[in-house]
């Protein structure tokens, strides 16, 4: 499996969303909103948190590695889609994080 950069990322996320787009407008009559959009990351997040409890033995639910796989993926795909239609650069927003917080360690 090949390594993907942000800038590829960014880019077949995009495509991805512009197609649920059209899965929207096809089943709702309209695209859903950047705070629909940002809703959808919170509940892929907070599975995130519940597939990491089963993964950990804390949740009573056998074999989640593939739905948390999926669900890690797919919050970075929401990421990725909610800081462009946001019009933030969702590299510069990385670089920033993380040359901040490196400062803030003393690295």
């Amino acid at each position: 499996m090949k390594n993907l950069d942000l800038k590829e990322i960014k880019e077949r996320a995009l495509k991805i969303r512009k197609q649920y787009h059209q899965l929207e407008k096809t089943h709702h009559g309209s695209e859903w909103t950047v705070e629909e959009d940002a809703l959808a990351f919170l509940t892929d997040a907070g599975l995130v948190g519940r597939y990491t409890m089963s993964q950990q033995g804390r949740w009573p639910k056998g074999n989640t590695n593939p739905e948390l796989q999926h669900k890690l993926g797919e919050c970075i795909w929401w990421l990725t889609v909610l800081a462009e239609r946001m019009d933030i650069d969702i590299n510069e927003s990385v670089e920033y994080f993380l040359t901040k917080t490196e400062n803030l360690m003393g690295e």
